[in-house]
C-alpha cells in the first residue's frame, strides 16, 4: 500500500497512547501499551515492513473522518457502490480517566447504515518497530498475535470470521446488510480472546464519550471559535500520560520536516518547555487538574541528581537517558531515513527551560499550595539560572551545532529570575531574592544592549548575529518588555517581513543555516505566534487574517503537525503537534481579549 498525506489522520487515545488512523480505515501508527513504547503498526514510517489494522469498505477506498462532537471518538463515513457504513473507533477511558490496571483497547464498530456493504478487515502487527516475526493464531473468537517471547496482542470480534493468514497478515471479509454491525476490540498483553460481550464495548464507548464531554464542559473559552478551540484542548489532553503527568511533544517519531531529508525526530518524550506551553494553555482553559499533576513530575524529576543542569526533556516515566538510535530497517515514511527512536537533544543545555518551568509554576501557585518540597525543587533552579545565566546554549530550536546566546534563552533566563522573585516575595518564602533582581536587572540589561540589532530593527537570534528567529515575538508575551516599545513592535514588523512565506501567514522560525541538510517547512507555532504579536502591538486586523488563515490549515479534523510546506500545503513534522495546538488556543485567548470591537463597549 501507498503512505497516505500526513494530513490524512485522526487520532484516538486513553491518555497513555495514541493511534492514528487513516481515512482509508487504516491505524498505522500506535505504539502500545504507552506512547513511548515500541510501535505495535508502525506503516506510516514503512508501508511494508511497519505493521497496520485496516477495517474499511470494499469499493469505498477512502471515508470521510469527523469527531463525535466535544470527544476523542472518530466516525468514518464510507459511500461504497452497494450501500453506506460508519465505522467508530476509540481508545476506552473511564468516567474519571484511563483505569491503569487494565490494559489498553482499540474498540471499532462498523454499522451498515443503509444498502448492504463488504467489510474488510487487515491485521497486521509489526511487533518491536517490526523487528519481531509475527505470530497469528486463530482462535474461536478472533485471533491472537504474539512475537513468539513476550509481547501479545489479542483481537476479538462479534462476529466470526474467515480469516486467511499468510506471512504474518491476517485477512478476512463479511457482508453486512442495512442495520447490520460488526464490534472488534484490539487488547493489549492479552493471550486470551473472549468473547465480545466481555469486553462491554457499547458500555465503554458511552463512558468514553461522557468522560471527554464532562472534561470539555470545563472549557472557560466560549468565543467565536469555540469548536476549533476545543478540538486543540481534547488533542493536548490526549498526549497527556494519566500514570505520572507527563505531556508528550508529540506521539509520533520520524515523520520529516522535509521530504526525503535528515530532519527526523523522536517526539515522544516529555520536553519540559512543551508541556510548560501545554499547561499554560490549559489554565487559560480553566483546567488546573493537569498543572498539578505536571508540576508533581516536575519536582520528581528535579531530585534527581547527577547532571549539572536541569534537562530538557525526559521520558514519561521521568528517565533521563534517551540514547537516540537509527532503524535501519525501516524506510522511512515515504522514503525519508533515517527513522530514529530516543533524541541525543536530551543531553543540550537550552537555558530557556528555566523560565517556562517558573511561569508554569507562578500560575501553578495561584490555584495550588505551595508545598515546602515543590519550592525547594524551584528555588534550586532560580538560584542555579541566577549562577548560569550568562552562559551558551543550544537555543529553542535545538539546533546540533556550536553553543552561542540565543537570545530566546536569555529572555527565558530573565523570566526565571523574574517568576522567582515574585513567588518568593508574593508568598513569603525563603530565598535569595535581592541576588535574584540584581541577575534580572543585569541579564535584562544584556539582552537590550546585546540582543537588539539597531540596523535590522528587530531582535535577532543570538548575540552578534543579524540573523531573524520567530522565538523573539514571546518577548511581549512574557512581560520582558511592553507590547508599546517601539523595540517590539519594529521586530514583530521585520519577523511578518522577512520570515513569512508569500502569503504573509506561514512562518519560518528561521531561514538562517543550521548544519543540516535540505530546507525545513513553515513552522505552525511560528504563524499563531506572528498572529498574536501583530494582535498585541496595534495591527489586529493583520493579525486576525494570519489566525484564520492557519485554522483553515487545519487537516479535516482540526489537527497539526509541526510544519506546512508553503508550495504544496502539505504537513510536515511529527503529529498532532502539541506546540502548534497550544499556540492555537494562546492566540484565539488574545484576540478575543483584544478586539477592538469588544475593547469599544
Amino acid at each position: 500500500m501507498s503512505y497516505l498525506d500526513i494530513a490524512d489522520y485522526g487520532v484516538i487515545g486513553d491518555l497513555r497512547t495514541v493511534a492514528l488512523v487513516g481515512v482509508n480505515g487504516s491505524i498505522d501508527w500506535c505504539c502500545f501499551p504507552r506512547f513511548d513504547g515500541p510501535s505495535l503498526f508502525g506503516a506510516i514510517l514503512d508501508a511494508k515492513r511497519g505493521g497496520r489494522y485496516r477495517v474499511a469498505i470494499a469499493g469505498a477506498p477512502q471515508g470521510r473522518q469527523r469527531y463525535v462532537p466535544q470527544t476523542a471518538v472518530l466516525q468514518t463515513a464510507y459511500d461504497a457502490p452497494t450501500g453506506r457504513a460508519a465505522v467508530t473507533d476509540f481508545m476506552p477511558v473511564g468516567s474519571s480517566g484511563p483505569t491503569l490496571l487494565t490494559a489498553p483497547e482499540i474498540h471499532r464498530h462498523v454499522v451498515c447504515t443503509e444498502g448492504g456493504v463488504e467489510v474488510e478487515v487487515e491485521f497486521q502487527p509489526g511487533f518491536d518497530y517490526g523487528t519481531s516475526t509475527t505470530l497469528l493464531h486463530r482462535r474461536r473468537h478472533g485471533l491472537l498475535a504474539s512475537d513468539g517471547v513476550d509481547e501479545a496482542v489479542a483481537l476479538a470480534t462479534s462476529r466470526p470470521l474467515d480469516w486467511t493468514i499468510e506471512e504474518g497478515v491476517a485477512r478476512a471479509a463479511l457482508r453486512l446488510g442495512k442495520g447490520d454491525s460488526l464490534a472488534l476490540v484490539l487488547r493489549y498483553d492479552d493471550d486470551d480472546v473472549r468473547p465480545i460481550e466481555h469486553y462491554l464495548s457499547e458500555e465503554l464507548l458511552a463512558n468514553t464519550a461522557a468522560f471527554w464531554r464532562d472534561w470539555v464542559s470545563r472549557i472557560q473559552y466560549h468565543g467565536r471559535w469555540a469548536e476549533d478551540v476545543e478540538r486543540s484542548a481534547i488533542t493536548l489532553k490526549l498526549m497527556c500520560y494519566a500514570r505520572t503527568g507527563a505531556i508528550v511533544a508529540a506521539p509520533t517519531t520520524s515523520l520529516p520536516e522535509v521530504l526525503g531529508g535528515e530532519r527526523n525526530w523522536d517526539y515522544r518524550y516529555t520536553w519540559l518547555r512543551d508541556s510548560c506551553f501545554t499547561l499554560y494553555s490549559f489554565y487559560v482553559l480553566g483546567h488546573y487538574e493537569e498543572g498539578d499533576h505536571f508540576m508533581q513530575f516536575v519536582k520528581r524529576v528535579c531530585r534527581m541528581k547527577g547532571r549539572p543542569h536541569l534537562q530538557i526533556m525526559y521520558g514519561i516515566d521521568g528517565r533521563r537517558e534517551l540514547p537516540e538510535l537509527e532503524l535501519d530497517h525501516l524506510e522511512g515514511y515515504r522514503g525519508s531515513a533515517p527513522v530514529r527512536i530516543g533524541n541525543a537533544a536530551a543531553d543540550q543545555l537550552q537555558l530557556d527551560v528555566y523560565g517556562e518551568v517558573l511561569e508554569t509554576a507562578s500560575v501553578w501557585s495561584r490555584f495550588f499550595e505551595m508545598t515546602e518540597g515543590t519550592w525547594h525543587a524551584l528555588r534550586e533552579l532560580v538560584d542555579w539560572v541566577a549562577d548560569n545565566w550568562r552562559r551558551e546554549d543550544s537555543g529553542v530550536w535545538e539546533v546540533r551545532h556550536e553553543l552561542r546566546h540565543h537570545v530566546f534563552s536569555k529572555v527565558m533566563c530573565w523570566v526565571a529570575l523574574d517568576r522567582g522573585v515574585a513567588l518568593a516575595e508574593r508568598q513569603r518564602l525563603p530565598g535569595d531574592v535581592a541576588r535574584w533582581r540584581r541577575e534580572a536587572e543585569a541579564c535584562r540589561a544584556e539582552i537590550l544592549a546585546k540582543g537588539y540589532d539597531e540596523s535590522r530593527g528587530a531582535f535577532v537570534s543570538a548575540y552578534g548575529s543579524a540573523d531573524l528567529d520567530a522565538s523573539v515575538l514571546v518577548i511581549p508575551m512574557v512581560g520582558f518588555l511592553r507590547r508599546t516599545d517601539p523595540r517590539v513592535q519594529s521586530t514583530v514588523r521585520v519577523v511578518a517581513r522577512e520570515l513569512t512565506a508569500p502569503d504573509g501567514a506561514l512562518t519560518y522560525r528561521y531561514r538562517s543555516p543550521d548544519g543540516l541538510g535540505g530546507t525545513e517547512g513553515a513552522f505552525s507555532i511560528c504563524s499563531f505566534w506572528l498572529a498574536q504579536a501583530l494582535a498585541m502591538t496595534g495591527d489586529y486586523e493583520a493579525g486576525l487574517r494570519i489566525f484564520e488563515e492557519m485554522l483553515s490549515r487545519a487537516n479535516h479534523v482540526g489537527l497539526y503537525s509541526e510544519e506546512i510546506d508553503p508550495a504544496s500545503g502539505k504537513f510536515l513534522g511529527n503529529f498532532p503537534q502539541g506546540l502548534t495546538h497550544i499556540a492555537l488556543i494562546n492566540c484565539a485567548h488574545a484576540l478575543a481579549r483584544l478586539d477592538p470591537a469588544r475593547r469599544g463597549r
